[in-house]
């Protein structure tokens, strides 16, 4: 992989990975549990319908997105399903099926419908620039700063969702929002430069597959980050030698160490 090295798309497709793995293994471990997986697909789709439909009005497809993800977060963060029998997942796979079918109905009207399709899917970190780069960087960062500083709140709020108490929850709890607020912010950008598939890989599989290896939060949160930098790493290598899209590499290769890790899961119980 060496010879890579001396490609600079190759290092900004590294920097991008690394720096969208970090934040959303992260965020994932929030995410897994809460229980609601579903919610960075929804978020996620949510953004690229903003971008398709400001591509069939011809408008600025950054601001249009930003503000459908907002107005996706702020909506989100107010369901809590008390009837048991109804999973808060069902409402949020409604709201993602609805906003993937919307999003290929405005696509299917540009002039490159299915190169955009694809795209929006698996994203393209080989094309990303320094700008959006640095972009990445800097909304990341606040964003990890604003769960350093209030994470016990945060990982109250989890807490609180992984023991089904969500009426300890009010109509509108500004931390749940601003939970929400972050990690649709999160999604808009890495989105755009990953795809909805690589961005939901991130979210859920680096997380999962910690939680089959250790107990401890810590350590969990520990594994998903290095299972993500491992997995950006390896898919970009794979990408390379043998010619695969990047996307779609990284997402496999984070795959192979989910197996890994209910390898090791299925060994440790077996003894």
């Amino acid at each position: 992989m060496l010879e890579f090295l001396q490609l600079d798309f190759v290092w900004n497709a590294l920097a991008i990975c690394v720096v969208i793995g970090l934040l959303l293994s992260y965020l994932g471990v929030h995410v897994v549990g809460r229980g609601i997986v579903f919610v960075d697909l929804a978020l996620g789709q949510i953004s690229m319908l903003g971008v398709a439909f400001a591509k069939f009005i011809d408008s600025d497809p950054t601001v249009i997105s930003i503000a459908f993800t907002l107005v996706g977060a702020f909506l989100l963060s107010l369901i809590k399903v008390k009837d048991t029998r109804l999973k808060q997942e069902a409402i949020i796979g409604i709201i993602y099926a609805v906003a993937s079918a919307a999003t290929v109905l405005f696509i299917s009207k540009a002039a490159h419908g299915d190169a955009d399709i694809s795209e929006v899917l698996f994203g393209s970190f080989f094309t990303v620039t320094n700008s959006q780069i640095l972009q990445t960087v800097i909304v990341f960062g606040a964003i990890a700063l604003l769960h350093v500083v209030f994470r016990k709140r945060f990982f109250e709020l989890t807490d609180w969702y992984r023991k089904d108490q969500v009426h300890e929850i009010g109509l509108f709890d500004p931390w749940n929002f601003l939970f929400y607020l972050g990690l649709g912010l999160a999604i808009v950008l890495a989105v755009r430069v990953g795809g909805v598939i690589p961005v939901f890989s991130f979210l859920v599989v680096p997380p999962v597959a910690g939680l089959l290896i250790a107990a401890r939060r810590s350590i969990v949160l520990a594994l998903a980050i290095v299972i993500s930098v491992l997995g950006s790493v390896l898919g970009i290598y794979f990408s390379l030698s043998f010619d695969f899209p990047v996307g779609s590499s990284v997402v496999a290769m984070l795959g192979v160490l989910f197996a890994i890790a209910a390898g090791i899961r299925g060994v440790r119980k077996a003894r």
